[in-house]
């Protein structure tokens, strides 16, 4: 089964930018869709950005656009989320993800049910 490692996180400052990292541990993982998802204390893991097999397509959520950018390098088995004008509501453990049910597919989901293979999180905070 693939393994998914996030690095990257630490804590920043308002108006910051920070990159996170995701390493898989196959190259199979080229064939799926793969996202960023986040949680913050006593909150639901919500969606942030995912990207599509061939890194062609991306979604992000409404809070992120403009500031997150998800890309991929599947040579390298890479996924990457830059993050700029980094703010406190940003702060959260942040989750790499890949669905591993649908090979090849067009369409990235956004519902964390979507995905089944997960990584351990690494965690971003931003003071004010």
């Amino acid at each position: 089964q693939v393994q998914l490692v996030e690095s990257g996180g630490k804590l920043v400052q308002t108006g910051d930018s920070l990159r996170l990292s995701c390493v898989a541990s196959a190259r199979t993982s080229s064939r799926y869709s793969m996202a960023w998802f986040r949680q913050a204390p006593g909150k639901e893991r919500d969606f942030v950005a995912g990207i599509s097999p061939g890194g062609i397509s991306s979604v992000y959520a409404d809070s992120v656009k403009g500031r997150f950018t998800i890309t991929r390098d599947n040579a390298k088995n890479t996924l990457t989320l830059q993050m700029n004008s980094l703010k406190p509501e940003d702060s959260a453990v942040y989750y790499c993800a890949m669905d591993s049910n649908s090979p090849f597919t067009r369409v990235v989901p956004n519902s964390q049910e979507a995905y089944n293979t997960w990584g351990q999180g690494t965690q971003v905070t931003v003071a004010p």
